[in-house]
């Protein structure tokens, strides 16, 4: 492998030792997002749900103590969403713009790195492009030196040799785009999450349908 790493950058030169370290981050970045992640249980959302149906039952102190000693966006925002319920019920709006305030804070810390991903996703086929070119170049120029003796192998490992680092390019670019597209759904389905469970924190859930209608009440209290 060491080898086959060496016999590129003789190939394709400084453009393919730029991909190459572009490579290197990229990855190192995935592996830390990945921990970051598993970390912060992004994606992983059953204390949430057993903390929120034991505010269903009861509001009080103990399912803000099942979250208490969890971190990472949606556990956060839960347990401010429960604190300012339980101990500011009458300022609903203040709740909702503090929790805000929270979520985001919590989700640009989630997503830190994704943009790196992202970047190297964008430059490397741009990088492997301009490899091609030189490359080409440098073929052509071989080629006028030549003049009328043209042997056409040279030229074909000149196009081969340009076209390497176009190659290293999308084999890093692709990679590299998958993993941030697939670490930003993760990010987008907890920033889903955080509003579906924090809305019904603050709302009770006062349209589930639990409860027998108003109209239907006052009918049955008429005929009785």
């Amino acid at each position: 492998m060491f080898d086959y790493i060496l016999s590129l950058l003789e190939k394709g030169g400084p453009v393919v030792a730029i991909l190459l370290f572009l490579s290197v981050i990229s990855l190192a970045t995935a592996l830390y997002k990945g921990w970051i992640f598993l970390r912060l249980g992004i994606g992983r959302h059953e204390p949430a749900r057993q903390a929120l149906a034991l505010w269903r039952i009861k509001q009080g102190p103990e399912p803000i103590g099942i979250l208490s000693h969890r971190r990472g966006p949606l556990p956060q925002a839960l347990i401010h969403a429960m604190r300012g319920m339980l101990y500011h019920p009458d300022k609903g709006t203040l709740i909702r713009e503090d929790i805000d305030r929270v979520a985001s804070r919590e989700i640009a810390r989630a997503r830190f790195g994704i943009r790196i991903m992202e970047t190297v996703g964008q430059v490397a086929p741009l990088l492997g492009l301009f490899g091609t070119v030189l490359g080409m170049i440098d073929a052509f120029q071989a080629l006028q030196s030549a003049g009328a003796t043209v042997d056409p192998s040279i030229l074909a490992g000149g196009i081969w040799v340009a076209l390497l680092t176009t190659a290293v390019g999308l084999a890093i670019a692709i990679p590299s785009s998958l993993l941030a597209a697939w670490f930003d759904s993760l990010i987008e389905r907890e920033t889903q999450t955080i509003e579906d469970m924090v809305t019904s924190v603050l709302t009770g859930e006062i349209t589930s349908g639990s409860e027998k209608p108003a109209l239907w009440n006052a009918k049955a209290t008429t005929a009785g």
